[in-house]
Order: structure tokens, then sequence, then C-alpha cells
């Protein structure tokens, strides 16, 4: 029997996607930090330093719906095969876009560890998660509440050390099982953990709002000062393996998960309508920064004023994509690739 899909999750997914635009977009104001004024870069950045929880997001909505399952082997190579054919479409896509539009030159014999568009990192990342993603259920599947409280302690402190040897320039001799030099796998987890237990953790809504809310001014607080001493737009404290941005997106995705009690109560209309955002929400992920590029193309940061050119690109972006990725997935073809 088929579970009632949970609106929650998927509401988090909406406001994911509309984030991620926001951080491609606010970023290219942001990296012209000297040449806009400073009003406008303290906008643009206080907008990047709330849209950094959109990934991990992705991530964790993945953990929440994945781990603990039992599936069948062909469905999961049948789910790796999808996400393959995506790497490689997209890829191509972005190979011959930057190459004869955009003027970008790029070496194809670095396909293996440099995608041909920065964005697409993401399906670098998930493909080896999905490798692992059966013995990784097992597992989960296989461990009590003690384990599991006990392996998510283990895993956030190799975390936390890997950001702190990364700020020295270092890295672990050895890499731990599992969740390796990386967190995406670490969100992965968290993202099961806290949707098994958003009724047990003993943190209240207004707790986790603080909680988020503390750790993005950190984020931001830290990229500020940073910037303002280097005289450059400082990256460092938005990477996704801050232990900020990190406990940010954590609290953000429990208070989400909590919200109506667990269980948002839409009507069928609304719940249409974030299906369709949610169905498309893959694609608009992949093909927004088509447009963003050729806005680039033909406009600087300071050609237009932050204020105006961020909501309205995010929206336009959202608006343009979505109803190319609507139009795409009315062909099976379109369907496979988004």
């Amino acid at each position: 029997m088929m579970k009632e899909k949970n609106y929650n999750l998927e509401l988090v997914r909406v406001i994911s996607f509309i984030l991620v635009i926001v951080i491609h977009v606010t970023n290219y104001f942001c990296r012209a930090y000297g040449r806009i004024p400073q009003g406008e870069y303290l906008f643009s950045l206080a907008l990047d330093t709330v849209a950094r929880l959109s990934v991990p997001c992705f991530f964790m909505i993945s953990g929440a719906l994945l781990l603990g399952r039992e599936e069948p082997m062909q469905k999961h190579g049948k789910r790796l095969r999808r996400f393959l054919l995506v790497l490689v479409v997209w890829s191509a896509v972005y190979y011959f876009w930057n190459v004869w539009y955009m003027g970008t030159e790029y070496d194809l014999t670095h396909i293996l560890y440099e995608p041909t568009e920065a964005h697409l990192w993401y399906l670098y990342a998930m493909v080896p998660i999905y490798l692992t993603l059966p013995f990784f259920q097992v597992m989960c599947r296989g461990m009590s509440v003690r384990l599991e409280k006990v392996f998510l302690i283990v895993t956030t402190a190799a975390v936390v050390l890997n950001y702190l040897m990364w700020l020295l320039g270092q890295e672990a001799y050895y890499d731990l099982p599992i969740v390796g030099d990386r967190i995406y796998a670490y969100y992965v987890f968290l993202g099961y953990y806290v949707y098994k237990y958003r009724r047990h953790i003993r943190i209240s809504q207004r707790t986790a709002v603080i909680v988020c809310l503390f750790s993005m001014a950190v984020s931001f607080g830290i990229t500020l000062g940073v910037t303002v001493v280097q005289n450059d737009h400082y990256e460092g404290a938005f990477t996704y393996a801050s232990p900020f941005v990190a406990l940010a997106a954590a609290a953000f995705f429990l208070f989400m998960l909590r919200v109506d009690s667990c269980r948002i109560q839409s009507s069928e209309r609304t719940k249409k309508v974030i299906d369709l955002l949610c169905g498309c929400s893959f694609g608009i992920y992949l093909i927004h920064i088509l447009f963003l590029d050729n806005y680039k193309k033909y406009m600087k940061a300071w050609d237009l004023s932050a204020w105006i050119a961020v909501p309205a690109l995010t929206v336009g972006l959202a608006a343009v994509s979505f109803a190319c990725v609507w139009v795409m997935r009315r062909f099976r073809a379109g369907q496979k690739i988004t």
C-alpha cells in the first residue's frame, strides 16, 4: 500500500528550489563587492545567507524519503540509471552552451571530476550516494534507536572535525567510512533521523527558529567580516560543510516537518499546485542556469540595482524555467531528464 504523501516535506522541496535560484542570483551580486553600493551588497548577502538552507534540505529530503525503506535492487538500478542519464544529458547541454554560446572553454578530459556547469556538482554528489543507498538502507533498518543516536553523534563530530581541518588547509589521513570527507551523506542520514524522530526531538518550534536564525547570523557575520578585511567577497562560511549552515538547515527542516502537528492539511487544489511544482523542481534546478547565464552575458551586476534585479530575476527565472520544464514533461523523453 502506497504511503500518503507528506506535504510538510513537499513544501520544504518547493521552498528549497526557489532558494537555490536565490543563491545563484545573489552570488552574482555578492561577487561584485566593491563595484556595487554597500546597501545592495548587504541585501544580496542577507538573501544568500538565508538561501543556503536549500541544498542541505534537498539531501535531507532524500534521506527522509529513502533511508529505512526496503526496496528491490531493480528499483535502485532504475533510479541510478535515470540519474546517470540526467547527468550525461545536462553535462552535454551545458558543454555546448558554454563553449558555443558563452565562449567559455572546457576540457572534456576533466569531465569525471569537474562539471561542465558548476551547479551540476549536485548530480556528482548524488551518484555515489545512490550507489551505496541499498546498503545504507539496510544499515538504518537494522539500527536501534540508541545506535542511530550514537551514529548521529559520531558523524556530526566527524563533520565538525573535517570543517576545522579544512579551515587549517588540512585533511584527515583517513576519512570516516560512509560519511567520507564530504558532508552530503551526513545530510542524507540527518534528514532520515530528523524525519523519523520529529515528534520526539526535545527542541521546541521556537527554539528551532532561534537556532536557525542564530546560525545564519553567524554565517552572515563571518562572511561580512572577512569580506571587509580582505576587500573581496568571502564564501568560506557558506560552504555546505560549515557546521553553522548545517545547523541552520537542520533547525529549519525540523521546524517545517512539525508545522500543523507534523501533517499539513491542505485543500485538494493546493495539493495539486504543490505536486505540480515539486514534479518540476528538479528540472527547474537543472535548466535555470541557462537563463541566468544569458542575463549575465549582457548585464553586469552594477547595471541594475540589486534591490530590483534580485527579486525580479528570482521570479523571472523561476517562471520561465517552470514553463520550459512543464512543456518538456509533456513528453516521455522530457520526463526522463527532468
